[in-house]
């Protein structure tokens, strides 16, 4: 469909094939209710917004940032920036005060987009202090601040509309779309400069694989303001998709049941915390659906491939399905089938329970440097297999270096680094080989699979290598761990620091017939930490000597990226926890 070779080329299907269409966007507004854009609204809006912009004299390479949540206005945003050249820069809403400061001036912003009064107030006083910064605008109204009614009255389409095209029409593939600033989960983030080229490259590959599934309606809700989210979202308007976004993860559930999509775009974390509550739920029915409710969930966590398993299985899955697993898919709004899953690494457990349940599960591996898909998996036969990321994604090349670093080359690798040239150089080699910093295998000479990020492998005092993301992984995979982190580096054992999986810890505490008096007090309890004791020593029986978790302390709060623990896209912040734990890590080692 179309020659797309820019991605704001994307507009020009909505001013042929889809035009006619009456919802492709939908946001709520403060009273919660869906307020819809059409096709036509959408080439509009984004002509608007050009206008606005050279109104307020922004040219080609003029930085622009926008703090905002998910919404239809960053389609509108994002497009009419890229129509004049100008560079997007899009900034989490979460980050601390020094990071903003940080980014703002960095990236050498001129124009801010935040989304409501709480994100203005967290940078109101660096805006004010950075003479760069000429104007500041708002989605939601803020007394004071330019709304974003006042902005798209600043520009006249009319007068403006020559002008617009005259200057789409100038722009080139290799030109810089965006910059895009690594999470940070080990310091300040990096300025990824992408091109049109890179991001365009990767959509169009990506969308052959959901093509054929014939996607009605997905549920954006993951930020934009990553890679992962946004590139799936030129996928969604490539196919004529409709997107309702959420601001938040709030209500997700409730919002899942009223929208019903066919599919979305989950971090595995998310993908578990379903699980979990479905698992909770079937701890509570009577006699005998709960013995029916664990069959079925044995059953699925057996499951394999392409039948794999054998027809005798596949009758039992189906029996399943109309009396359990129906069940499971009604509470996720009845018409979700597909789910691609990134930004860390999914437990094969969790996937095949998806797909026996009948939600296809794909899992997808990148970085924001690759715009961002190395490889993914998908639903054609054989494209798929467990605890791995899947093929690379069509026109991209992968190997893996003699240390086992995994290396990709494709028009998808960045233009670079944005002022940090020495550190492009590290990272691009001779060839236009990325360097991922992830070490991993080809599974089968195809298939990649991830096993550990290069800088976090770590030597114990006995010059022992731990990789701590493979231990990890394997004890997540118990329903009494919500998340785990690795310690040892340089001492003469492995430990680690264990976040509970609260609401299952509450209901087995309630079988146990333990009062449970609070997070922080359960974790102290002796027959809790017992019982962990010898969870932990079930797992570590599947591990080397030197890789078994030796002591462990269990965590009174959960980790999230409010408090810090993790970064906007849930990966363990390594340094964070280390310092915030030290205490309780030097307890550890003490005795």
């Amino acid at each position: 469909m179309g020659n797309i070779t820019r991605i704001f080329d994307l507009l020009e299907l909505y001013r042929g094939p889809f035009a006619l269409r009456k919802i492709v966007f939908a946001g709520s507004d403060d009273n919660g209710k869906w307020l819809t854009y059409s096709a036509s609204d959408y080439s509009m809006l984004a002509d608007r917004v050009s206008a606005a912009l050279l109104a307020l004299g922004v040219k080609k390479g003029t930085k622009v940032a926008t703090i905002m949540l998910n919404c239809p206005e960053w389609n509108f945003l994002d497009m009419g920036l890229m129509q004049i050249g100008a560079v997007q820069v899009p900034i989490y809403p979460t980050l601390s005060k020094d990071h903003f400061h940080y980014l703002l001036d960095h990236a050498d912003i001129e124009l801010v987009f935040v989304y409501d009064e709480g994100i203005y107030q967290s940078i109101a006083e660096l805006i004010q202090g950075n003479s760069r910064i000429r104007d500041v605008f708002s989605i939601k109204k803020i007394a004071g601040i330019r709304s974003w009614k006042e902005f798209l009255a600043l520009g006249d389409i009319e007068k403006q509309k020559e002008e617009i095209r005259s200057i789409r029409q100038q722009q080139l593939p290799e030109d810089l779309a965006t910059i895009i600033y690594t999470s940070g989960t080990t310091g300040k983030g990096k300025g990824v400069m992408l091109s049109h080229r890179n991001f365009v490259s990767n959509f169009m590959a990506a969308q052959s694989i959901l093509a054929p599934k014939k996607v009605e309606t997905t549920l954006s809700f993951l930020p934009l303001c990553h890679v992962y989210e946004r590139m799936l979202n030129y996928v969604y308007q490539y196919l004529g998709i409709k997107v309702y976004y959420s601001a938040g993860m709030e209500n997700l559930a409730e919002t899942i049941r009223e929208i019903r999509p066919d599919m979305i775009c989950a971090v595995p974390r998310m993908l578990e915390k379903i699980l979990d509550r479905i698992v909770v739920r079937g701890r509570g029915l009577p006699q005998p659906r709960k013995t029916l409710f664990f069959w079925a969930l044995h059953l699925a966590m057996r499951y394999q491939l392409y039948g794999a398993k054998g027809l005798g299985y596949e009758i039992k899955r189906k029996i399943a399905d109309l009396l359990v697993y129906c069940k499971w898919r009604a509470a996720l709004g009845g018409r979700l089938r597909y789910v691609v899953s990134g930004g860390a690494s999914l437990r094969p457990l969790i996937a095949k329970v998806f797909w026996a349940a009948g939600i296809q599960v794909v899992e997808g591996y990148g970085l924001t440097e690759t715009s961002p898909v190395i490889a993914v998996g998908n639903f054609e036969p054989g494209g798929l297999k467990f605890g791995t990321v899947g093929p690379p994604l069509e026109g991209v090349e992968v190997r893996i270096a003699e240390d086992g670093e995994i290396l990709c080359r494709g028009p998808n690798v960045m233009l670079g680094y944005y002022k940090e040239e020495a550190l492009t150089r590290e990272v691009i080699s001779a060839g236009g080989w990325f360097h991922t910093g992830d070490i991993g295998t080809l599974d089968e000479g195809r298939f990649v699979k991830i096993t550990d990020r290069k800088k976090e492998i770590f030597k114990t005092s006995g010059g022992k290598y731990i990789a701590p993301q493979v231990i990890e992984n394997r004890f997540k995979e118990s329903e009494f761990i919500e998340n785990i982190m690795v310690v040892g580096e340089n001492r003469h054992f492995a430990a680690a620091l264990i976040v509970p999986a609260f609401e299952h810890l509450k209901s087995w505490c309630a079988v146990k017939g333990i009062e449970y008096n609070g997070n922080d007090q359960i974790v102290r309890n002796p027959e809790v930490v017992a019982r962990y004791h010898k969870e932990v020593e079930r797992i570590n029986t599947q591990f080397d000597k030197t890789e078994q978790i030796k002591k462990f302390s269990l965590m009174g709060e959960e980790w999230n990226v409010d408090s810090g623990e993790l970064s906007p896209t849930l990966k363990l912040r390594r340094k964070f926890i280390q310092g915030k734990f030290a205490k309780i890590i030097h307890e550890i080692y003490k005795a």
